[in-house]
């Protein structure tokens, strides 16, 4: 709850350290969000943790001009009149994209140019307020907008995957990794996941995996698309992996920005590479209709309070983490 009618809590990157990211992190009141024209006030209910808060704390991608400022990219909770919805993070002008707002050059996720999901409250343009259905909780509903709909987008939008193609999931435990191998499996597909870690492996046969292998190891057979956010740890296995013609969607690179290219290989087998980037709001509601079609739901691995948010980011750090970390704040509709 709100300290006072002016005052909420929130998790702000206050400095950046490649070394020690957690030192920049701070739990404290500040102002809430003014109300502006066009932009509505949201009480969130419940976020989750994404590496691109992490990067954010160590000076990746974000300039420290543009701190302090407040993290998270994903919410769940009620608008100013009481209705429960879902945060489309993407802050951009749709027309400027031709249609997609992720290809406009000034687009900007939360919590890189406005303050971020980690608070009581948020305030968002009215078009970014999705309505979430009934038949999700706030703490599912605030896995979806970042993670579940980049691997929304990598797969149907980017790849056009349909049943019956051979899918390669590398990193299988991330929360991209986890939302693809879910979605492609409830689409038909056969997929096949890797990991460095038996017990993710295991639970990548739970989300819908034909087979999941330890990181580098030969599949059974070469796959129509790989779905790519390692880097370049996997990044050589995952063009071995690809079939003639096949192709290989990135949307991150969390062991590293350069791998070797292997040109040679691509263009003699014509495979397609293509970069991936979020998502829009048409597609987060076209992942909620396929989630209400199909069963599928978001992987938890667990939900902390805001006040143990710096647990939760060690644990990423850590690599200890299968599927998304939630962050919840109480339940009320009214502060």
């Amino acid at each position: 709850m709100a300290r006072d009618g002016e005052r909420m809590l929130a998790a702000i990157a206050e400095s950046q350290s490649g070394t020690d990211p957690l030192s920049g992190l701070v739990v404290r009141d500040v102002p809430k969000p003014r109300p502006r024209a066009g932009w509505s006030t949201v009480r969130v209910v419940a976020s989750s943790l994404n590496m691109h808060d992490l990067w954010t704390l160590r000076g990746v991608g974000h300039p420290p001009e543009r701190l302090p400022i407040i993290l998270g990219c994903d919410a769940a909770g009620y608008d100013e009149a009481g209705n429960e919805v879902i945060i489309h993070p993407v802050i951009a002008d749709p027309d400027a994209g031709r249609g997609d707002e992720t290809l406009d050059p000034n687009r900007a996720l939360l919590s890189e140019q406005h303050n971020g999901a980690f608070a009581e409250y948020l305030s968002v343009p009215d078009r970014n307020l999705v309505p979430k259905p009934p038949w999700l909780s706030f703490e599912q509903a605030a896995c979806l907008p970042v993670a579940w709909t980049t691997a929304y987008r990598m797969l149907f939008t980017q790849a056009g995957i349909t049943a019956g193609d051979r899918v390669l999931v590398q990193g299988a435990g991330g929360g991209v990794a986890s939302a693809a191998i879910s979605l492609a499996a409830a689409a038909g597909a056969v997929v096949y996941a890797t990991s460095r870690s038996e017990q993710k492996q295991a639970e990548a046969l739970t989300w819908g995996a034909r087979a999941a292998l330890p990181t580098g190891t030969r599949l059974p057979e070469r796959v129509d698309v790989v779905i790519e956010t390692v880097g370049e740890a996997t990044w050589s296995h995952s063009l071995r992996s690809l079939r003639p013609g096949g192709t290989l969607v990135i949307a991150g690179a969390t062991s590293g920005t350069n791998p070797p290219a292997d040109l040679g290989r691509i263009f003699y087998l014509q495979h397609r590479v293509l970069g991936s980037t979020g998502g829009t709001r048409g597609e987060l509601v076209a992942l909620l209709r396929m989630i209400e079609a199909t069963g599928v739901r978001p992987v938890i691995d667990r939900a902390l309070p805001l006040e143990e948010i710096h647990k939760g980011f060690q644990l990423m750090i850590d690599g200890g983490l299968t599927g998304k970390l939630v962050i919840t704040l109480p339940d009320q509709k009214e502060a």
